[in-house]
C-alpha cells in the first residue's frame, strides 16, 4: 500500500515509519507546501527519503527462488547469474526505480519490459521472467560471455558491441565487477554474506 498526502506531525510520522518499517520512504512537496510520502513512488517528483534494511537479503532469495529456477529453466540462464543480477540491480527489493527510471527486482527499463512482455515490473515473477529473457538474449549475443552480457544488461547491447569488451565507463565497470562478485558468492555456496 503506497503512503500519499500527508502533512507531517510528529504522532503521525512515528505511526506511517513504524507501519512500513520494511520499506523506503520517498517524499516531495507539491506547489501548495504539502508534503506527499510513499514506499511506492507512481511521480517523478518523488526522491528517498529514509532507506530501510527490510527484509534480509537472504529472505529475499528465498521467497523469489522458485521463480529464478522456473526462469533460469526457461531461458537457459544460470541461476547463480540471474541471482547476481537481482542482488546488485535492487538488492531484492520488488518496489525499486532506479534514478533512470528502472523499476523492479531485475531494474528493467520501461522500453525493455515492454519488449519482454512485462505489464507489471513490480510483479516479481514478470520482472524476473522478463528480466531473464533479456539476460539470455544478451548472453546469446554475446557468444555467452558473461561479463560482456552484464555490461550490456547495465549499458546497452550497442555500447558493449561497439568496443568489443566492458566499456570504459566507470559506473558499468563497477557494476559488472559487483555482479561476478556476487556471481562467485552465489556459486561457491548461496546467500551468506549477501545482505
Amino acid at each position: 500500500m503506497s503512503l500519499h498526502k500527508l502533512i507531517p506531525s510528529v504522532g503521525l510520522i512515528s505511526i506511517v515509519f513504524f507501519t512500513y518499517a520494511g520499506a523506503d520512504i520517498y517524499r516531495f512537496r507539491d506547489e501548495n507546501g504539502v508534503w506527499h510520502f510513499t514506499n511506492i513512488p507512481s511521480d517523478p517528483r518523488y526522491r528517498l527519503y529514509i532507506k530501510t534494511d527490510g527484509i534480509k537479503g537472504d529472505q529475499y532469495i528465498e521467497k523469489y527462488d522458485a521463480i529464478i529456477h522456473r526462469a533460469a529453466e526457461q531461458f537457459g540462464v544460470e541461476v547463480h547469474l540471474i541471482k547476481a543480477i537481482i542482488k546488485a540491480e535492487s538488492s531484492f527489493d520488488p518496489n525499486a526505480i532506479s534514478e533512470s527510471g528502472a523499476q523492479g527486482l531485475m531494474q528493467l527499463m520501461p522500453t525493455t519490459a515492454e519488449d519482454m512482455r512485462v505489464n507489471n515490473p513490480f510483479d516479481p515473477e514478470e520482472n524476473i521472467f522478463g528480466g531473464t529473457r533479456y539476460l539470455s538474449l544478451l548472453l546469446r549475443r554475446f557468444e555467452e560471455d558473461k561479463r560482456l552480457a552484464v555490461a550490456a544488461y547495465n549499458i546497452g547491447a550497442e555500447i558493449v558491441a561497439k568496443h568489443k569488451s566492458v566499456p570504459p565507463i566507470p559506473k558499468t565497470r563497477r557494476f559488472v565487477e559487483r555482479v561476478m562478485k556476487y556471481y562467485t558468492q552465489f556459486k561457491k555456496g548461496g546467500n551468506q554474506g549477501l545482505n
